[in-house]
């Protein structure tokens, strides 16, 4: 692989670099946390915190991966397009194997998967052509949902008390509220840029 690895530099960077290499790792550890929590199958031992701490260094090496790339000039197509598989995929499969586990319905999975995905298509098929700018709403959905599912995936409730959950359910319905906000925002925002850069003649033959 040419290119620069870790240094900073102007020449190209190889799609094999320091960034590039924590995202893959971040998505082989989602395969991994997934079937550690699926083992415990709700016993709430040592594979469900183990599990749950995976999937922790796993959402927050995301600001490593992105500061490497950004601060060292690193970025490529290829940490493009896998930097977003790897966050639907660590929040994804959490919230599917918690759906399984019947620990979270099955509707607030689908809700939030149909937005994830549905939007990450859209961006790569429609718009790759027009930038739409990450909101803050954006930023806080994401910073949201990571906290509501690490928050689930954490057995507080048997260290302090079921009072814990109270908690897991009100940042979690939050999160669903703005994911759900934002991904409307961004369709919008999304449609805005496109009738900006291509707007419609409204003489046709002129």
């Amino acid at each position: 692989m040419r290119g620069r690895v870790l240094r900073h530099g102007d020449t190209p960077a190889s799609n094999g670099n320091i960034a590039n290499i924590i995202t893959v790792v971040r998505i082989l550890l989602a395969p991994v946390f997934i079937w550690l929590l699926l083992l415990d199958n709700e016993e709430m031992g040592l594979l469900r915190y183990i599990a749950a701490a995976l999937f922790i260094v796993a959402i927050v090496t995301d600001a490593v991966d992105g500061h490497l790339a950004r601060g060292r000039n690193l970025i490529t197509n290829v940490g493009i397009i896998l930097d977003p598989i790897a966050d639907k995929v660590l929040t994804g499969g959490a919230l599917v194997a918690l759906s399984i586990l019947g620990e979270l319905p099955w509707w607030i999975t689908i809700l939030i998967l149909v937005r994830e995905f549905g939007i990450t298509i859209y961006r790569f098929a429609v718009l790759s052509k027009v930038v739409v700018p990450a909101s803050r709403g954006g930023k806080l959905k994401t910073i949201l949902q990571a906290v509501a599912i690490s928050l689930f995936l954490v057995p507080l409730s048997t260290v302090v008390g079921v009072w814990i959950l109270w908690l897991n359910w009100s940042v979690m319905a939050i999160a669903v509220v703005l994911t759900v906000y934002t991904g409307i925002e961004y369709l919008w925002q999304a449609w805005r840029h496109t009738r900006t850069t291509n707007p419609t003649n409204p003489n046709p033959g002129v």
